[in-house]
């Protein structure tokens, strides 16, 4: 299949890599037109994903239309905060290609009006199918061919699903497919949270106890309010919701579990270097879109709230841990 990708961070170019290495046909298209320029000149992504030299086949490109004239599959692959702006500029020219499906890579909700990636993607594709596709997925390893699985969400389940299942699976990528499209997204969002929580763990050094309670806890309140925002139970125990959540919890590549241990350690000068950071950091943005959501949908989230306080109100860290561990006792649900 003829794929393109927009956005050439790290996740965006270790799917190039994959994509290239099943024999597809891949164009991985750069935000900035000097960042095109550079990979095309190093054949690798030195800013995002340094030692992983790309295929002679994989094409770079320069501008949206060419790129996607004879596209089967686009891929989305900017921070969620870029999506908006993306959707802008490419939405016309996909409309009128040859896309068949549009696949979104994305980890968040837009801030303003708290929709889902997938949600954007329909409003400015209109009939065109719209996807998503997540799981504990480290950018590095899935460049180095380690085994992955993720999830493939779309509103059904079609031939063209199972076909772009079998297009991107291969012997180091195993996909599966769901219709929970909002449960797959919610999780992947979500997860991001729960894993700045637990660097929070890892910065206090509350230990192993304290950091296995917290996210065990913060399980049951994924699934809280993933159902309430219309997923399915079982997916938040899956590969996009508790998967991710364990493998960004304790990777030591986690940016997200990173900011929470910085902020344990300095909480005003992590976050007051948040806006310099080269990558996007999702989880920071994640916890305002979520508690604005568990609000408005009536939900209790005391570990969501407690992580809202600390990044967004000046809590202090140890307090927030306290708070945490003395409220009213009750019966484990």
């Amino acid at each position: 299949m003829n794929c393109v990708i927009f956005g050439a961070g790290a996740w965006g170019t270790a799917m190039a890599l994959h994509l290239s290495r099943q024999g597809q046909t891949v164009t991985l298209v750069p935000r900035r037109l000097e960042q095109a320029l550079a990979l095309s000149s190093a054949r690798e992504n030195t800013d995002y994903l340094p030692g992983f030299k790309f295929d002679p086949s994989l094409q770079i490109g320069l501008e949206p239309l060419p790129a996607l004239m004879e596209a089967d599959i686009l891929f989305l692959a900017c921070p969620s905060k870029g999506l908006p702006a993306l959707l802008s500029q490419i939405g016309p020219h996909v409309k009128n290609s040859s896309v068949r499906v549009a696949i979104s890579l994305c980890k968040g909700l837009d801030q303003t009006t708290l929709k889902r990636p997938t949600e954007l993607m329909a409003e400015a594709f209109g009939s065109l199918p719209v996807a998503t596709l997540s799981g504990p997925s480290n950018a590095e390893e899935v460049a180095r061919g380690l085994p992955t699985a993720l999830v493939l969400a779309a509103a059904r389940a079609d031939d063209t699903l199972r076909e772009v299942q079998s297009a991107i699976s291969g012997p180091s990528l195993r996909l599966y497919t769901s219709t929970d499209l909002p449960g797959v997204e919610i999780g992947s969002t979500l997860k991001n949270v729960y894993a700045l929580g637990a660097g929070l763990c890892d910065g206090l050094k509350l230990g192993s106890n304290a950091k296995a309670a917290f996210l065990s806890r913060a399980l049951q309140e994924m699934l809280r309010l993933g159902e309430a925002l219309g997923g399915r139970s079982e997916t938040f125990l899956g590969l996009s919701g508790v998967g991710d959540l364990m493998a960004t919890a304790h990777g030591a590549w986690s940016r997200n579990r990173a900011l929470g241990e910085q902020i344990a350690l300095n909480p005003k000068k992590a976050l007051g270097e948040l806006a310099a950071r080269r990558e996007a950091v999702e989880g920071h943005r994640a916890t305002e879109t979520l508690y604005k959501l568990a609000k408005q949908r009536g939900v209790t989230t005391p570990i969501l709230e407690c992580l809202h306080a600390i990044l967004y109100q000046g809590l202090d860290p140890q307090a927030g841990v306290t708070a945490l561990m003395t409220r009213d006792l009750k019966a484990e649900a």
